[in-house]
């Protein structure tokens, strides 16, 4: 009998422990700021930003909001980011993506001081994960880390299995799991024969972003699946990169789509942001 792994549970768990320590800091004379910079023009954007301003409400994060025109200039928008990295009164930036075309995205990444990075995105950040020495990281692998730990998953020397290679998820995802001790393989679209290697999986990430690609043929039984996919449908409605109601029938824990790994973010975004507000202040 598979268990749903229910991600706004976790993820009101999470921000209750954030908010405890935003409670902390406050009573040192610290307010934890988050700055979030947001290019108007996708609608699915500003969705996420209202989401993240709630979230800070809920956790006692004092947020700001930049909205800038669709046409904004590359520029700008860099010099909007160098005066918040100069700011001390802000201790975490975001800049919502994508970002329209005529802006390039990696400058952008690249202009965010990593102290105060709290999306994980930087070199030095994700260097740092690779390396086993960290304290922020990207939101969605550590969401899923977060989910494991919450339901006493242990992953140490599991058969993990990473299905997708995005500097966002895939290759931070596989970077966490290893440094918990699992046994990680990263497949891709060019992976041939991929269910040889998900049928040997004791745990499956699918962060590939294709609606319904990992079938109940190529999952194990007892796996633990979890779905970092967010497809949109033809009819509107969100769906996951497993075909989650096949494949639950085989897996012991899985996410659903949506309510598993996507409030997840948001409360890793959180804890991030009460990080780099320690790690400003010199505070362990």
């Amino acid at each position: 009998m598979y268990k749903i792994i229910d991600g706004k549970e976790v993820s009101s768990y999470v921000k209750q422990q954030v908010k405890l320590q935003t409670d902390i800091l406050k009573q040192q004379g610290i307010t934890p700021c988050l700055a979030v910079i947001i290019v108007e023009g996708d609608p699915a954007s500003r969705v996420y930003v209202n989401n993240k301003k709630r979230a800070c409400e809920v956790c006692g994060i004092k947020s700001l909001e930049y909205a800038l025109a669709g046409d904004v200039g590359e520029e700008e928008l860099l010099a909007l980011i160098d005066k918040l990295n100069n700011d001390s009164s802000v201790n975490g930036i975001l800049c919502q993506l994508p970002v329209p075309k005529h802006i390039d995205e990696k400058k952008v990444i690249d202009a965010i001081s990593p102290a105060k990075d709290v999306d994980g995105f930087s070199a030095e950040n994700v260097g740092k994960i690779w390396l086993g020495d960290y304290s922020i990281s990207p939101c969605t692998p550590m969401g899923v880390i977060e989910l494991l730990d919450y339901y006493k998953i242990d992953v140490q020397g599991k058969n993990c299995v990473v299905v997708g290679r995005s500097n966002i998820v895939g290759k931070p995802m596989a970077a966490l799991l290893l440094e918990r001790n699992a046994t990680v393989t990263v497949c891709h679209s060019k992976t041939k024969d991929l269910a040889s290697f998900t049928k040997n999986a004791d745990i499956i990430v699918a962060a590939v972003g294709r609606a319904g690609f990992i079938t109940a043929d190529m999952v194990s039984e007892g796996a633990v699946v979890i779905d970092v996919g967010i497809n949109r449908l033809s009819d509107g409605k969100l769906a996951g990169d497993v075909d989650f109601e096949a494949v639950k029938e085989k897996a012991s824990y899985i996410t659903p789509v949506p309510g598993g790994c996507g409030p997840m973010t948001i409360a890793v975004l959180m804890k991030n942001t009460i990080e780099a507000t320690k790690m400003q202040n010199n505070i362990k």
